[in-house]
Protein backbone atom coordinates (compact mmCIF):
# COMPACT_ATOMS: atom_id res chain seq x y z
CA UNK A 1 0.00 0.00 0.00
CA UNK A 2 1.40 3.22 -1.36
CA UNK A 3 1.31 6.41 1.49
CA UNK A 4 -0.88 8.82 0.45
CA UNK A 5 0.83 12.54 -0.32
CA UNK A 6 0.13 14.89 2.13
CA UNK A 7 -1.20 18.34 0.84
CA UNK A 8 0.41 21.71 1.36
CA UNK A 9 -1.00 23.79 -1.64
CA UNK A 10 -3.72 26.59 -0.83
CA UNK A 11 -7.26 27.00 -1.63
CA UNK A 12 -8.54 30.18 -1.91
CA UNK A 13 -7.33 32.38 1.11
CA UNK A 14 -6.37 29.55 3.03
CA UNK A 15 -4.04 26.70 3.11
CA UNK A 16 -5.68 23.50 2.17
CA UNK A 17 -5.16 21.87 5.60
CA UNK A 18 -6.48 24.87 7.37
CA UNK A 19 -9.69 24.83 5.37
CA UNK A 20 -10.28 20.83 5.79
CA UNK A 21 -10.15 21.13 9.17
CA UNK A 22 -12.66 24.60 9.33
CA UNK A 23 -14.48 21.82 7.79
CA UNK A 24 -15.20 20.17 10.88
CA UNK A 25 -16.23 23.23 13.13
CA UNK A 26 -20.02 22.72 13.08
CA UNK A 27 -21.64 21.49 9.53
CA UNK A 28 -21.91 25.13 8.71
CA UNK A 29 -18.67 25.84 7.60
CA UNK A 30 -18.49 22.40 5.60
CA UNK A 31 -22.22 23.41 3.64
CA UNK A 32 -20.57 26.96 2.87
CA UNK A 33 -17.40 24.97 1.57
CA UNK A 34 -19.34 22.66 -0.52
CA UNK A 35 -21.27 25.50 -1.88
CA UNK A 36 -18.49 28.57 -2.54
CA UNK A 37 -16.15 28.91 -5.35
CA UNK A 38 -12.80 27.55 -5.36
CA UNK A 39 -13.32 25.51 -1.77
CA UNK A 40 -15.91 23.35 -4.17
CA UNK A 41 -13.50 22.35 -6.39
CA UNK A 42 -10.48 21.16 -4.18
CA UNK A 43 -10.56 16.92 -4.03
CA UNK A 44 -9.06 17.76 -0.21
CA UNK A 45 -11.94 20.26 0.78
CA UNK A 46 -14.53 18.46 -0.67
CA UNK A 47 -13.28 15.12 1.23
CA UNK A 48 -13.63 16.52 4.63
CA UNK A 49 -16.66 18.47 4.06
CA UNK A 50 -18.39 15.62 3.05
CA UNK A 51 -16.99 13.22 5.62
CA UNK A 52 -18.29 16.30 8.08
CA UNK A 53 -21.36 15.93 6.77
CA UNK A 54 -21.18 12.27 7.44
CA UNK A 55 -20.27 12.29 10.49
CA UNK A 56 -23.20 14.53 11.75
CA UNK A 57 -25.77 12.28 9.81
CA UNK A 58 -24.10 9.49 11.49
CA UNK A 59 -24.23 11.68 14.86
CA UNK A 60 -27.89 12.14 14.34
CA UNK A 61 -28.93 9.01 13.52
CA UNK A 62 -27.06 7.74 16.85
CA UNK A 63 -28.51 10.15 18.89
CA UNK A 64 -32.00 8.86 17.70
CA UNK A 65 -31.25 5.85 18.64
CA UNK A 66 -30.04 6.42 22.40
CA UNK A 67 -33.13 8.82 22.66
CA UNK A 68 -35.22 5.64 21.89
CA UNK A 69 -33.56 2.75 24.18
CA UNK A 70 -34.09 5.92 26.94
CA UNK A 71 -37.41 5.88 26.88
CA UNK A 72 -37.19 2.47 26.80
CA UNK A 73 -34.69 2.14 29.73
CA UNK A 74 -37.14 4.93 31.47
CA UNK A 75 -39.27 2.15 33.11
CA UNK A 76 -36.78 -0.21 34.46
CA UNK A 77 -36.14 1.94 37.94
CA UNK A 78 -32.62 3.06 38.76
CA UNK A 79 -30.50 1.06 36.69
CA UNK A 80 -32.17 2.43 33.88
CA UNK A 81 -31.24 5.72 34.64
CA UNK A 82 -27.71 4.64 35.19
CA UNK A 83 -27.29 2.72 31.75
CA UNK A 84 -29.10 5.28 29.80
CA UNK A 85 -27.25 8.31 31.52
CA UNK A 86 -23.55 6.30 30.29
CA UNK A 87 -24.52 4.99 27.22
CA UNK A 88 -24.91 8.63 26.74
CA UNK A 89 -21.22 9.55 28.16
CA UNK A 90 -19.83 7.34 25.87
CA UNK A 91 -21.32 7.76 22.68
CA UNK A 92 -20.94 11.21 23.24
CA UNK A 93 -16.86 10.79 24.10
CA UNK A 94 -16.54 8.57 21.43
CA UNK A 95 -17.85 11.20 18.64
CA UNK A 96 -15.16 13.89 20.49
CA UNK A 97 -12.28 11.66 20.08
CA UNK A 98 -13.05 11.15 16.31
CA UNK A 99 -13.93 14.83 15.92
CA UNK A 100 -10.57 15.43 17.37
CA UNK A 101 -8.75 12.87 15.24
CA UNK A 102 -10.28 14.16 12.21
CA UNK A 103 -9.46 18.02 12.56
CA UNK A 104 -5.85 17.01 13.57
CA UNK A 105 -5.30 14.68 10.69
CA UNK A 106 -6.98 17.18 8.24
CA UNK A 107 -4.66 19.91 10.07
CA UNK A 108 -1.85 17.26 9.40
CA UNK A 109 -2.67 17.01 5.64
CA UNK A 110 -4.04 13.07 5.30
CA UNK A 111 -7.42 12.48 3.80
CA UNK A 112 -8.28 10.19 6.99
CA UNK A 113 -11.22 8.20 6.39
CA UNK A 114 -13.53 6.82 8.58
CA UNK A 115 -15.11 3.43 7.79
CA UNK A 116 -18.61 3.66 6.53
CA UNK A 117 -19.09 7.86 6.50
CA UNK A 118 -15.57 8.03 4.95
CA UNK A 119 -16.63 5.95 1.82
CA UNK A 120 -19.29 8.23 1.60
CA UNK A 121 -17.30 10.94 0.81
CA UNK A 122 -14.63 9.12 -1.35
CA UNK A 123 -17.53 8.34 -3.59
CA UNK A 124 -19.07 11.96 -3.49
CA UNK A 125 -15.96 13.28 -4.41
CA UNK A 126 -15.18 10.79 -6.96
CA UNK A 127 -18.57 11.59 -8.59
CA UNK A 128 -17.82 15.57 -9.15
Amino acid sequence: MLPEERVQGKVGALPETVAGALAYCTIIPAILFLLIEPYNRNRFVRFHSFQCIGLWLAALVMGAGLRVAGFLLFFVPVLGHLISWLAYMVVSLGFFVIWVVLIVKALQGEMFKLPLVGDFAKQKIAVS
